[in-house]
């Protein structure tokens, strides 16, 4: 008699990591870099700011949805979670707790190094004479003007407190000994939250525009004895929705939302620490927030919200050592970047290798009389776009010009909406794409009249259209004259600007339609294979793995005996180093100088292998509500170029590397004895374009 082994059920929640906890662990691995001495001291103050901007976003974005806001679960919710939400908003906040002392420990342990080099925080009662003086003229002349002191009590309604302001509370008594509260909102934006006093020599100290404000606080309110005042700010719900129902188009959707978000419901209050309790009762009975929404920071702890002041100060040799950004030769060479393109298809790899070849692209096309349209996705483009720059020269040099433009693109609604109306007032066609649908691929078109037939040159890429980021992620541009490729992107943009829908590409996989349905059939092939007694391997990098179906073909594709190699940068929900389900996959994610951000999906497949690249992850979001794309590297000497130059030096990288281990922390990647170090990120710097060949 035999007996049935039970199947494993690979959904268990138990076999994943919990989508939040991930996002703080990745916020983790920041802190880590801002605590390495080995780091410039200016870049540990610029992990910092990254880490306080990271928390603000994470209790933005994904906090609300645990406190009851509307999200969409299809494409928010992690695959483990958690029966009690309030277990794990009370973990949360433990872990919260922890980073937050975390942060204000390490900037204690950056105030040495940064004083040795001449910069400083100073106190008010630190300041010598001259500088005292200075600071009250500065109060008097230009901060008091700025001053809005608002009385709490009945005869006043409670004052709207904006998202992530810096507020002083003050607690006041007057002569019959009747206790007043009021708060006054600090102009930071307006003015420096690090006010630079004079100081002798090349010395830069600062003092923080609250404490200016603390010192003469006795000035906004006359006739009255000033028992406290206090730091605090709170964190609003972000994450907008978008409808349609009371608006004529996307964009007015779009514009409507954005008015309901400064206005969110408040999700954290951070106060000093000294504050006393009846005051903070009074501001968080009126914001509507519980007790473990209420977090108490350090006075030094609060400064570090803005950060990356510190970090802009003019000090090189502070930073990291500058470099110029390479221009393949054959590139830099050319008289014409169709010729180039033409010959063989291009990769790209910035910041190593400069963004301004991209932009040259585009220049190019504007001034070429062949060229007749220029099709582009835009999603992040930043301030004065030298992108919008060319886009506008070609529609002016008689170009056919299409933008689509996606206006929820997340913090970046208010600039992409300007920039849509720039391009729409000069004849620009301007779509904003399907409703439902965030169009997240990096897509740029451009057709030429080349011997009276018309040539397809496309760009596609894992980043953005962004000159200032393309300096600082890592992204994989790919260039090609391929007519297929061509055909398929032209196809795409015909659903885009007319109606999205199942649509057949030789070569894209296109989400929500056949992206992740043909990944796990990649994954599915490689088990096959490796059962087969072929030779199967899977290597994947990307920002974030999330789903649980590709985690599940995973996890199968590991008990079949499949190797598999991750490197995921930020959330991973998968658990590896579970014996008999997951003991063949390892993770890794490496936080390093610049951003990791692009995505390479690499399917041994017996001999025979296939590559994919482009701007989706592995996540709900990316695979079911937006439109993404990765397209194949159908150059073979080119796949191996990459995988052996790029990948494989990713995933081999013992400095800054850390992996993933099964109970969900990250260890440092240890080096075998012997082993010699290999710091990804430098390697490329000193190989730029090795790529190539």
């Amino acid at each position: 008699m035999t007996t049935k082994t039970k199947e494993i059920d690979l959904y268990d929640r138990s076999l994943y990591i919990n989508r939040e906890i991930s996002w703080l662990g990745f916020n983790k691995r920041c802190l880590e870099e801002a605590m390495d001495d080995t780091n410039p001291v200016l870049e540990r103050v610029k992990f910092l700011a990254i880490c306080y901007g990271n928390m603000d976003e994470f209790f933005m974005i994904r906090m609300p949805g645990l406190l009851g806001a509307e999200v969409d679960r299809l494409v928010n919710i992690g695959p483990d979670a958690y029966d009690d939400e309030g277990e794990l908003i009370s973990v949360l906040n433990d872990k919260v707790r922890e980073l937050i002392d975390g942060y204000e420990d390490c900037w204690a342990h950056l105030e040495e190094p940064l004083a040795a080099n001449g910069i400083s925080i100073l106190s008010v009662s630190a300041l010598d004479p001259k500088q005292k003086m200075w600071v009250d003229d500065y109060y008097q002349e230009r901060l008091h003007p700025l001053l809005t002191p608002l009385a709490l009590d009945i005869s006043h309604p409670f004052p709207f407190i904006s998202n992530n302001s810096l507020n002083v509370a003050v607690k006041l008594r007057r002569e019959d000994g009747e206790v007043l509260y009021a708060r006054v909102k600090v102009p930071v934006g307006i003015l420096p939250r690090f006010v630079k006093v004079p100081s002798e020599g090349q010395m830069k100290q600062f003092v923080l525009l609250e404490n200016i404000l603390k010192d003469n606080i006795g000035a906004l309110f006359p006739g009255l004895e000033v028992l406290g005042c206090y730091k605090f700010r709170i964190t609003r719900n972000a994450d907008v929705k978008v409808t349609i129902d009371e608006a004529v188009d996307l964009m007015s959707a779009v514009e409507i939302a954005l008015d309901s978000r400064d206005a969110g419901f408040p999700v954290r209050m951070v106060v000093e620490d000294s504050m006393p309790s009846d005051l903070v009762s009074v501001f968080a009975k009126n914001l509507k927030l519980r007790d473990q929404q209420v977090t108490r920071a350090s006075d030094k702890g609060m400064m570090l919200t803005d950060l990356w002041e510190i970090y802009g100060i003019n000090m090189p040799s502070l930073k990291y050592k500058s470099f110029v950004p390479a221009v393949p030769q054959e590139i830099s060479e050319s008289v014409s970047m169709f010729d180039v393109i033409r010959q063989k298809d291009w990769i790209l790899f910035h910041p190593y290798e400069t963004f301004d070849t991209v932009i040259r692209f585009l220049r190019e096309s504007a001034d070429d009389p062949n060229v007749q349209s220029i099709k582009i996705c835009l999603y992040r483009l930043g301030k004065n776009s030298e992108i919008i720059r060319q886009l506008m020269r070609a529609k002016e040099k008689g170009k056919a010009v299409s933008v689509l433009m996606e206006l929820r693109a997340k913090f970046d609604e208010v600039n992409n909406i300007a920039l849509a109306r720039e391009l729409e007032k000069i004849g620009v066609h301007v779509v904003y794409g399907p409703v439902n649908l965030k169009v997240h691929s990096k897509l740029l078109q451009v057709v030429r009249l080349e011997k009276d037939h018309l040539v397809r040159y496309t760009h596609m890429s894992s980043g953005n259209y962004n000159a200032n980021t393309a300096k600082q992620y890592a992204d994989i541009s790919f260039l090609t004259a391929n007519q297929d490729i061509g055909e398929d992107v032209g196809e795409l943009f015909n659903a885009l600007t007319g109606y999205f829908g199942p649509r057949k590409y030789k070569h894209l996989l296109v989400a929500p339609l056949t992206l992740k349905s043909t990944l796990i059939e990649m994954i599915r092939n490689e088990a096959e294979v490796k059962k087969a007694g072929g030779k199967a391997y899977i290597a994947m990098k990307a920002n974030g793995l999330i789903d649980s179906d590709i985690i599940v073909e995973l996890y199968k594709a590991s008990m079949a005996g499949v190797k598999i190699d991750l490197n995921i940068r930020g959330l991973c929900c998968l658990r590896p180093g579970i014996k008999g389900i997951s003991d063949n996959i390892t993770v890794t994610s490496i936080v390093d100088r610049f951003l990791e951000h692009e995505r390479i999906y690499y399917f041994h497949n017996d001999g025979d292998p296939k590559m994919y690249m482009g701007s989706s992850d592995m996540m709900p979001r990316n695979l079911l509500a937006r439109v993404e794309i990765l397209f194949p590297v159908l150059d073979k000497e080119m796949m191996v170029r990459i995988r052996d130059d790029i990948l494989n030096i990713t995933l081999n990288d013992n400095v800054k590397a850390r992996e993933l281990k099964s109970d969900g922390t990250y260890v440092l990647r240890k080096r075998a004895g012997g082993e010699k170090k290999l710091r990804s990120q430098e390697w490329f710097l000193e190989n730029k374009g090795v790529w190539h060949g």
